[in-house]
């Protein structure tokens, strides 16, 4: 009975986990170092990039009202509110069905994201762009983008929620739609008018590194509770709405 627990142990345990969590850090250090580059640049004077970028979409903008009213619509339904109603619902499912640890992870990782980007908004203060004839306007700080952070952090969250169940022609599918959401929405805020492209960028940023951060603990749970290894951006973050039982509490 014991040879068996331990060969459960094993087999369910913490094969290569130090491969994976080193993956996880260098991930997100790669990630956070240039957006603290971006931070920094955000504290300076208006860069050329952003000044340049900014002017050449707006006059786009107001060139082409229909475009524009398009971009308003997009921007609107995949906005941070329909991404924060997105996850909550999902949660609120996973614990009902009984997988109340991934609804946690669920909850917490847009929760944090939102109010880490929450938080540097105010640290940063950086004014939005003031640009003759606006389209569209927006209120607060504009470092870093909330839509562009959310959406990052929603999209993120739903497919890591939904691999489990896709083909592996349907996860390729879902993270190519995930990331064309992200960008476009992205899009969408500067050729508004209203972010800087490095908002924008320094959104999505800290959304992959939250993201990274909250699915490595989540990992590191997982193994701690003798589940078997996932590989989350292929297999998500659980096997089933339920995950594996732990094999610990199995005596044969």
């Amino acid at each position: 009975m014991r040879l068996r627990n331990w060969t459960a142990r094993r087999s369910y345990g913490d094969g290569g986990l130090g491969a994976r969590l080193t993956v996880a850090s260098l991930t997100i250090a790669l990630v956070m170092i240039p957006f603290m580059l971006l931070l920094v640049l955000a504290k300076l004077p208006l860069n050329p990039l952003d000044a340049s970028v900014a002017r050449d979409l707006h006059r786009y903008a107001l060139a082409n009202p229909d475009v524009t009213r398009l971009l308003i619509v997009w921007t609107d339904v995949f906005g941070p509110l329909t991404w924060r109603v997105a996850v909550v619902a999902a949660a609120v499912w996973l614990w009902v069905r009984g997988a109340r640890r991934v609804a946690i992870w669920a909850t917490t990782t847009i929760a944090v994201g939102g109010l880490l980007g929450l938080a540097l908004k105010m640290i940063v203060s950086r004014a939005r762009p003031s640009l003759p004839d606006p389209v569209a306007l927006a209120p607060g700080e504009a470092f870093p983008s909330g839509h562009a952070l959310t959406v990052t952090l929603g999209t993120g969250v739903l497919v890591l929620l939904i691999l489990p169940r896709l083909p592996a022609w349907g996860r390729l599918l879902t993270w190519v739609i995930a990331w064309f959401l992200v960008v476009s929405v992205a899009y969408t805020r500067v050729a508004l008018g209203v972010h800087w492209v490095s908002d924008v960028i320094a959104g999505v940023m800290l959304g992959v590194a939250v993201l990274a951060g909250t699915v490595a603990a989540f990992e590191t749970w997982r193994r701690e509770q003798g589940r078997k290894p996932l590989t989350p951006p292929i297999e998500g973050v659980m096997r089933t709405t339920r995950d594996e039982p732990d094999p610990r509490h199995y005596a044969g």
